[in-house]
């Protein structure tokens, strides 16, 4: 396999490219998708087979299971860090070892309903929050 083909396994959509600035559509947009995630995730997954769920989608990379898992645990790491940038003049933003956390037991052994169902709750409280935001023009930032 080329590095041009593992590139595109690893970044399917492409790399992140931030825009210079956001239109209320494209914010609400961007909380639409949020809001709509977990139900996809889940079509996704749902009839999938054992073996299919403990393949790895690239070479050298993560189960299925392990990529639901670690969604679960990054869209809660995401929250929180969304919710201290809202609370604190000064939050900061602890990173974690997304591989490390990967060879734990609970990915290995949990069911992928249980981070589904966190994860669709989860959406349901920060689309709340999201929602609940307006837009200052002045900084061109979101304040609760």
């Amino acid at each position: 396999m080329t590095e041009q083909e593992l590139q595109k396994l690893r970044y399917p959509v492409g790399e992140f490219s931030p825009q210079k600035s956001y239109t209320d559509s494209d914010i609400k947009k961007f909380i639409a998708t949020i809001e709509a995630f977990p139900a996809k995730l889940e079509d996704a997954v749902k009839n999938l087979t054992k073996e299919q769920l403990n393949a790895q989608y690239r070479p050298n990379g993560w189960t299925v299971s392990q990529v639901v898992h670690h969604v679960c645990d990054s869209h809660m790491n995401s929250m929180m860090r969304f919710k201290l940038a809202l609370t604190e003049d000064v939050p900061t933003i602890k990173t974690y070892f997304e591989d490390r956390w990967a060879e734990l037991e609970d990915y290995k052994s949990t069911p992928l309903d249980v981070s589904l169902n966190l994860l669709e709750n989860l959406h349901k409280r920060w689309v709340i929050l999201l929602k609940s935001l307006t837009r200052t023009i002045e900084k061109n930032s979101l304040s609760p």
